[in-house]
């Protein structure tokens, strides 16, 4: 029997999917099914590779095998809502043999209880959703977790190829993802479960493969290491919160993960150190955003508080699950008095938009309060804060995180990310990855949409694409969070 013939059986009907994750197949096949009015219990989902046909032994041979039945002309159309078919499409990922059974017997149940899916009790939506969860968990675990490492081809040209063992079917679903990521390199990604190859025009797709396939070190991980070592904050050590995020399964993969244990040993003494250089007077943290907003008013920790400009304070509720954090106010943000106001601010909306994002449930600011410029003509130009002024600004940053507490924060650009971690790391490195500020909050890192405007032509499109990229990921992961 060829994987795509659909067998009857009787009553009966045995489906044979072309792949583990075509839930187009599946989709289509469940249709015709219920126009046909074909109960749950009467329908076998059977995958590539499976032994276990349900109706197999009582099946006729193969000169006897029925196609499925056609729905008629006048057969009722299939009702599946939008919240329906967003869980499917991420369910039918799972490795679970009984996932295509269950979306068919949830979708069966839709047409006579359209608003099932509402029904947080009911066991098969409790079911699916768990399955839908876990797929996209396991997902951001291949963003955050798969490292090219350079090999060269016959002809020199580079090559880089990564190994990933995935729990699930999300290889091919995951490779638009590298691709969009990674568009000029040449990479191969390994795993499994099949592999798949992107030249910087085509995907390929190929069988599965072993560790041994993918290579082992290269020179650059001595340097990631020394740097992973040197960059190591012990005052930040949440072991538990960092097996949660980074289980041991993946860290075979990792060229810094063989330091973990010996860093992890010294951390007690590492901060203790890091106290006894570092101890200073502890002003009492602001109580309210209200506090906040009234207190940078009159800080003068540092000299662009001496600009004549006024102090721009953060907009947003607290308590909201995304943080929005930028450099510093511009011109317009400084008349304004109000953040991201400006062409920058102006151009996150448009690409928050697209990405399904609502700014207004996002608490916005900036690593530095103050507008710190200098003067053209009559014209007042940005200029960049130094590490020592972010630095002395972070002491509010922090307040601010503390009274929001989000579950996310987006740094827009080098210069709010070392507000929020006091040390200053690659954009290009680290954007797409979830980086721990404690045991519930995200750090994700992007460009600063003021990056965009700099640039034209191809430069700018190729940036943009990379920036609306990570907003569609930064929301993936918010609606992960949210369920």
């Amino acid at each position: 029997m060829t994987a795509m013939q659909n067998v009857s059986i009787g009553a009966h009907y045995a489906i044979h999917l072309p792949a583990p994750d075509d839930f187009a197949f599946w989709r289509e096949r469940a249709r015709g099914l219920i126009q046909c009015d074909v109960p749950p219990d009467r329908v076998a989902w059977i995958e590539p590779g499976a032994t276990g046909d349900l109706f197999g032994s009582e099946g006729p041979s193969r000169s006897g095998d029925k196609r499925l039945p056609a729905p008629s002309a006048d057969a009722s159309p299939v009702r599946a809502s939008q919240r329906f078919i967003t869980i499917a499409r991420s369910a039918a990922l799972h490795s679970d043999p009984a996932r295509f059974g269950l979306l068919y017997r949830v979708l069966w149940r839709l047409q006579r209880q359209p608003r099932l899916m509402e029904d947080k009790a009911d066991p098969d939506v409790r079911r699916l959703e768990d399955l839908a969860k876990s797929v996209r968990r396991d997902a951001h675990k291949m963003h955050a977790f798969v490292r090219f490492r350079e090999v060269a081809e016959e002809d020199g040209t580079p090559h880089f190829v990564a190994w990933f063992e995935p729990d699930h079917h999300i290889v091919r679903t995951e490779a638009s993802f590298f691709m969009r990521r990674f568009a000029n390199m040449r990479w191969s990604i390994l795993t499994p479960r099949g592999s798949v190859h992107w030249d910087g025009e085509t995907m390929r797709e190929g069988p599965p493969a072993r560790r041994e396939d993918a290579p082992g070190d290269d020179p650059v991980e001595d340097l990631w290491r020394s740097y992973y070592a040197s960059i190591f904050n012990p005052a930040r050590l949440k072991v538990g919160a960092m097996l949660s995020e980074m289980p041991k399964k993946y860290w075979k993969n990792l060229p810094e993960a063989e330091l973990i244990p010996q860093l992890i040993a010294g951390a007690q003494a590492r901060e203790a150190t890091m106290v006894a250089a570092g101890a200073r007077a502890e002003r009492a943290r602001p109580a309210s955003l209200a506090e906040i907003a009234q207190s940078i008013t009159a800080c003068r920790d540092c000299p662009i508080a001496d600009c004549g400009t006024r102090a721009v304070m953060g907009e947003g509720a607290p308590s909201v699950p995304l943080m929005i954090v930028g450099e510093q106010p511009g011109d317009q943000e400084d008349l304004t008095a109000r953040p991201f106001v400006g062409p920058a601010g102006q151009l996150l909306d448009t690409y928050l938009e697209r990405a399904g994002i609502d700014r207004s449930s996002a608490y916005v600011t900036n690593a530095v309060k103050h507008f710190k410029f200098t003067w053209k003509g009559k014209h007042r130009l940005h200029q960049s804060p130094t590490a020592k002024e972010i630095d002395t600004c972070r002491w509010w940053l922090e307040a601010e995180r503390q009274i929001v507490q989000p579950r996310i924060v987006l740094a827009l650009g080098a210069s709010a990310a070392r507000g929020l971690l006091g040390r200053t790391l690659s954009i290009t490195r680290e954007r797409g990855k979830a980086i721990m500020l404690d045991d519930r909050t995200e750090l994700w890192v992007t460009a600063h949409p003021s990056y965009l405007l700099r640039l034209d032509g191809e430069a700018r499109e190729q940036q943009a694409v990379l920036f609306a990229a990570d907003l569609a990921a930064l929301r993936e992961r918010l609606a992960e969070l949210a369920g």
